[in-house]
């Protein structure tokens, strides 16, 4: 029995060493929360490398976007379990991208929907090119709704930094 429980832990036991500290990135960073949370590796931030944020449960989608010809298939951890992993309780999101652009996201957005941290695109690594490495992505086919200006606004790509409010 014990070795079954050590299976399934497994895929998450690089991402934290205690209940308190994540690991440390081995590999280039690609996200950084600061802000109002309780788990921290780096200072009293949060830095994630592709592997680290690859272990998280990964949820996924097939959905249009605005930006994007035709559907395709998007996967990464649900904002909602990675900001979950951090903090205990948030209002918002500060998200910022590489290219300076600057959203704020309501907790109810996690909430309401799979809002996921979009890490993929049909399989592979998204390039910044074409909106990646990370991508607050919506699923947008799933509801006609989260069509609208004010969500669209809060799909942010190329992330990189996300201050928790």
């Amino acid at each position: 029995m014990g070795w079954v429980v050590l299976m399934f832990s497994t895929p998450l036991a690089g991402l934290a060493e205690s209940a308190d500290d994540l690991n440390v990135p081995n590999g280039p960073v690609i996200l950084t929360v600061s802000g109002n949370i309780d788990h921290t590796n780096v200072g009293s931030d949060a830095q994630f490398d592709r592997a680290m944020l690859a272990a998280l449960p990964q949820h996924e989608f097939e959905t249009s976007t605005p930006w994007t010809e035709g559907s395709s298939h998007y996967s990464g951890p649900l904002m909602r379990d990675l900001l979950a992993l951090l903090s205990p309780e948030y209002d918002a999101v500060h998200v910022s991208a590489l290219n300076g652009y600057e959203a704020e996201i309501p907790v109810s957005d996690f909430n309401d929907h799979d809002v996921i941290l979009a890490m993929a695109k049909d399989g592979e690594a998204i390039p910044i090119r074409e909106y990646g490495p990370l991508w607050v992505l919506y699923p947008f086919d799933q509801d006609e709704t989260l069509l609208s200006e004010k969500i669209r606004f809060r799909a942010v790509w190329q992330v990189m930094h996300i201050n928790v409010l």
